[in-house]
């Protein structure tokens, strides 16, 4: 059973580190600047996280969660031409939201936000194709998660010139190209 304010200290914690990672990258981050920004001690911040870097990881849980569930919002035949709206939506919200995920994701897809994105994602994909019997699971899945992950991150740090819906479609074509290489 979850504590209720050990899940309200947690959640003031993210919230800190977010709001801090929208002024300065992660690296630039202090657990000084988190603590204050949340209003809580120190000490707190270590009975709750062994690091930054593990409270970056928790706080990026929700938009993980997001990309994973927008990428595979589909059912029936896949149309190379029309995205998920999912997955429009998504991208078109992070940009909104480009210089947070620029502190937690580095290009090329590292940084936390970037390592448990791959992770998720890959976790998702490989499952989904193992359950629908598709060969080569985990090649596949590893090749769409990091396919993603690069992209997404390099798209935020520019270096990738498209709009939501454009980038969307252009992911969307790599990823089932990726899906259906037979290997």
């Amino acid at each position: 059973m979850n504590d209720p304010r050990a899940e309200r200290t947690r959640a003031a914690l993210r919230g800190a580190l977010l709001a801090e990672c929208g002024e300065r990258p992660l690296a630039e981050v202090s657990v000084s600047a988190v603590v204050r920004r949340a209003g809580l001690g120190r000490a707190t911040f270590y009975l709750h996280y062994e690091d930054l870097r593990a409270l970056a990881v928790d706080a990026c849980g929700e938009v993980v969660e997001a990309a994973v569930d927008a990428l595979h919002d589909w059912r029936g035949p896949v149309d190379p031409a029309a995205p998920p709206a999912a997955l429009t939506a998504f991208l078109a919200d992070a940009a909104g939201h480009a210089a947070l995920y620029r502190g937690l994701l580095d290009p090329g897809g590292g940084g936390p936000l970037g390592d448990l994105m791959h992770r998720r994602l890959r976790e998702r994909s490989r499952t989904e194709r193992e359950r629908a019997g598709a060969p080569h699971a985990d090649t596949v899945a590893s090749a769409v998660a990091a396919a993603f992950t690069g992209l997404l991150a390099d798209w935020l740090h520019g270096l990738i010139a498209a709009d939501p819906p454009t980038f969307a479609g252009r992911v969307w074509r790599l990823l089932i190209a990726l899906h259906s290489t037979p290997l």
